[in-house]
């Protein structure tokens, strides 16, 4: 199994070395960089060079709101999960949307750190049953106001099916096969998608698609 490279922001030295000494025992995840704010990862970022961040929110200099949005930009291939302490919804809508992978509550059990560090690293996102909730809500409150024909969204046969394997967490190659396409042709669509729906990476898509309805 491929080892990923992680690294951890938080200006907590304790909970981020509580952090890493809980996810020792799964050898396929490796530390390489720990940062006490935004400032500080993205200085030693070029030398780690991690897979994937776990980013605090509020941290001095350059919080995770910040940090978040500059990787976007500039290492996009850098997946970024929220291990933040803040439930509230707005956080979850305004990290999902400007470039975070996936959003996980500082309470969470090591074996979900891990499955979200797989997920985003294998498939570009992470949806846990927190999140899964937020969206539900925002879908139904959506279902309450007046449809306007102007805004309404169409995807053709093709476009509907990849974006509902990208949501069941299939990833290229098997999306690929299931469809009889290269997978060529399923990352052109997916990023003509992202395009079209103004979304920075996969796990954008995906909350874009489930909070507007657009898959069964």
């Amino acid at each position: 199994m491929k080892t990923i490279k992680v690294a951890i922001a938080d200006d907590h030295k304790i909970f981020r070395k509580g952090v890493i000494l809980s996810l020792r025992p799964f050898t396929n995840i490796k530390f390489v960089q720990e940062a006490g704010n935004g400032e500080e990862l993205l200085e030693q970022l070029p030398s780690t060079e991690p897979d994937v961040v776990l980013m605090d929110l509020r941290m001095p200099l350059k919080d995770g709101i910040e940090t978040t949005k500059v990787l976007s930009k500039q290492y996009p291939n850098i997946h970024v999960i929220v291990l933040s302490m803040y439930e509230d919804e707005r956080f979850v809508y305004h990290m999902m949307e400007n470039g975070a992978h996936g959003y996980l509550l500082k309470n969470a059990e090591p074996q979900e750190i891990r499955k979200a560090i797989m997920d985003v690293h294998e498939k570009g996102y992470y949806l846990n049953n927190f999140v899964n909730r937020i969206l539900l809500k925002r879908s139904h409150s959506r279902q309450k106001t007046v449809p306007s024909i102007l805004n309404e969204i169409t995807l053709t046969d093709k476009e509907k099916e990849v974006l509902q394997l990208i949501c069941m967490e299939f990833t290229a190659q098997e999306i690929a096969q299931k469809m009889e396409i290269s997978p060529r042709t399923v990352e052109a669509i997916k990023d003509r998608l992202m395009e079209r729906f103004g979304s920075k990476n996969t796990a954008g898509l995906v909350f874009f698609a489930v909070k507007n309805n657009l898959v069964d």
